[in-house]
């Protein structure tokens, strides 16, 4: 499946039946150097919107929703050991936050696709 969005610049993937979470290269440039993320632990679980996780720059500092509603089954151990720098360097692979098991696939439908997210992103 493709890479899905939201408009607070998530991204969401799904690889077989787990969905994998991250923010958009466009926030992590927004963002600048991050400085700090703190990730949800494995076993919660989040409706399409909440609150997610925490990431900060020296800019800034920015709540990262969960794109769709789903239990945490991995966070990227990358981060939760502070490597930050990886959000910055690749925030759609490796820089990934965590992976979700869906709880409904359907939401995926209301989300932008890659081209639709590029054009909300030309209008900001």
């Amino acid at each position: 499946m493709t890479t899905r969005y939201t408009k607070d610049h998530e991204w969401v993937r799904m690889e077989g039946d787990i969905a994998v979470v991250g923010i958009s290269t466009y926030a992590a440039e927004q963002l600048g150097d991050v400085v700090y993320a703190e990730l949800p632990a494995v076993g919660k679980s989040f409706a399409q919107g909440d609150d997610m996780a925490v990431v900060e720059s020296a800019k800034t500092a920015s709540d990262v929703y969960a794109p769709i509603s789903g239990e945490v089954v991995e966070a990227n151990a990358e981060i939760a050991n502070e490597n930050w720098q990886i959000i910055n360097d690749a925030p759609q692979a490796a820089g990934w936050f965590v992976k979700l098991k869906p709880s409904d696939k359907s939401e995926l439908d209301a989300l932008m696709d890659e081209a639709a997210y590029a054009d909300y992103v030309k209008g900001l």
